[in-house]
């Protein structure tokens, strides 16, 4: 981290450039930090903060992870930590999939962590972030 005046800012890792660091900002780059350094996911195939269209409105996901085909895999939605994951923030997810269809969805709001799995258009609860593959 880093100050300019009263502003802090956090070093992206993944995109090589220092950002506002807001609380937001803080779980996203904490959750990419655990996938990365703990779960040893590949930082070359997670994407951050890109765009796609949904019913033709522009949305951006926190976090994409490709798997070793280079297939949309994983999506993850950030909130800050005041954020309850409510049935909203799992619906917000959900539209996303719609546009970038993945295997996992991961909602966090750097405090408390919540997955599943979609199989056959049925939602599976998992109790861990799945390793990379």
């Amino acid at each position: 981290m880093k100050g300019e005046g009263e502003k802090r800012f956090i070093f992206d890792a993944i995109r090589k450039t220092w950002l506002l660091l807001t609380e937001e900002e803080w779980v996203r780059q904490n959750f990419v930090a655990y996938l990365v350094r703990s779960l040893e996911y590949p930082a070359n195939m997670i994407a951050l903060e890109k765009g796609l269209e949904l019913n033709s409105l522009k949305k951006r996901f926190d976090i994409l992870v490709y798997n070793s085909s280079h297939q949309p895999w994983l999506m993850v939605e950030c909130k800050a930590p005041e954020v309850p994951l409510s049935e909203g923030v799992l619906q917000q997810v959900l539209r996303y999939n719609m546009s970038i269809p993945v295997e996992y969805m991961i909602i966090t709001n750097g405090e408390h962590t919540m997955g599943w799995r979609k199989q056959h258009d049925i939602l599976l609860p998992v109790e861990d972030v799945p390793l990379w593959r």
